[in-house]
């Protein structure tokens, strides 16, 4: 078995001390070295090889930032995953850090709130060991010349096809890689875009707001952090908020957003499947979803609904996916009416939406 060999910057001797202790408790980890600041991890890198690299944002001499924008001039696709704090500025600066090219990002524990090692420990192997393994797979499974992408909707069973439809709303769920993602397709929805997006977007509370404004700022329509009661209007998105699921209810012609915290789903809150049921609830076969890069299976069942209402689906590619685990679930699940690389699903909303208008 070759360990997965990982490098941590981060100035606190706690966090160092911490993160080295539990990482290694998994069997194919191999903490190859732990710095405290980002000069000395580009030192490193060379000397070392890691397969992936955890960076603190706030840090001497070289910042998170800063040392990512020259691991990205330097190794192009190594892995990077920000760990950053939950705060106002922790989360604006990881919104600037995944769009700078970081793969993913956990948020650090608050330690004087945790009751137990046990408790801190597990909260550590859950937010890290899922998203090392699945992004160095993923890379490594880059270097592999005998590995099959699957590029191509004809390539996966199909239940019934389906003719293009009218769209009256468009729904994209996406997780792992997402805000990168999203930043390739929002630009290409023109002004007057003639239906609502809602959106959900795996990521904690603060976090959403600063997306949201960072895809309004690219985006030729509106993009807002989605609140109880708003009036789902064309030519805007509505972005779930962190901690909340987002659905929807129409009255006297007007459709509105709610939201709620009922229990999450596929230990996911907002949800992907809160939202398509939602959707195929009330938009029925004039739906579209849209599912990409992602870990895990949220949205696929979300998908058989919005299937058994007659509506659309697109799934990401696996070649063009960060992580192929949401898009994958539904496109092996014959849901998908296209699998489409990253590049093309923005131009292929537009013309769903613009079809039989």
């Amino acid at each position: 078995m070759i360990p997965i060999r990982i490098l941590f910057a981060d100035d606190s001797v706690v966090n160092r001390q911490m993160l080295k202790k539990i990482l290694s408790l998994v069997p194919d980890f191999e903490v190859v070295a732990v710095v405290s600041n980002g000069r000395l991890a580009l030192a490193r890198i060379p000397q070392l090889n890691p397969d992936l690299v955890i960076l603190d944002i706030e840090m001497p001499e070289m910042n998170g930032l800063e040392t990512l924008e020259q691991i990205r001039e330097l190794y192009r696709d190594l892995p990077v995953i920000m760990f950053s704090s939950l705060t106002e500025s922790g989360a604006a600066i990881t919104i600037q850090a995944l769009s700078m090219g970081a793969n993913d990002y956990v948020t650090k524990p608050q330690i004087a709130n945790t009751s137990s090692q046990e408790e801190l420990e597990k909260y550590i192997l859950e937010a890290f060991e899922p998203r090392i393994r699945n992004l160095c797979q993923k890379q490594r499974s880059k270097l592999s010349t005998n590995k099959q992408i699957y590029a191509n909707s004809d390539q996966f069973p199909k239940i019934l096809p389906k003719v293009h439809k009218r769209v009256d709303v468009v729904g994209i769920g996406i997780s792992t890689g997402g805000p990168n993602a999203l930043a390739s397709i929002f630009p290409k929805f023109p002004v007057g875009f003639p239906v609502a997006i809602l959106l959900v977007q795996h990521m904690p509370p603060l976090f959403t707001r600063y997306l949201a404004e960072r895809l309004d700022q690219i985006s030729e329509i509106r993009v807002v952090e989605a609140e109880t009661g708003m009036v789902v209007e064309a030519g805007c998105a509505y972005l779930a908020p962190g901690n909340y699921h987002m659905s929807l209810e129409s009255q006297e012609g007007l459709t509105r957003i709610l939201l709620n915290q009922e229990p999450p789903e596929n230990s996911c809150r907002p949800s992907v499947d809160v939202l398509f049921r939602a959707m195929a609830q009330t938009f029925g076969s004039a739906s579209l979803g849209v599912i990409m890069t992602g870990m895990g299976q949220d949205g696929l069942r979300g998908c058989e609904w919005l299937h058994e209402a007659g509506g659309q689906i697109f799934a990401q590619d696996e070649a063009s996916s960060i992580i192929w685990g949401m898009p994958g679930y539904v496109a092996r699940a014959g849901l998908a009416d296209k699998v489409l690389p990253l590049n093309e699903i923005g131009g292929e909303i537009v013309s769903r939406v613009l079809f039989k208008r």
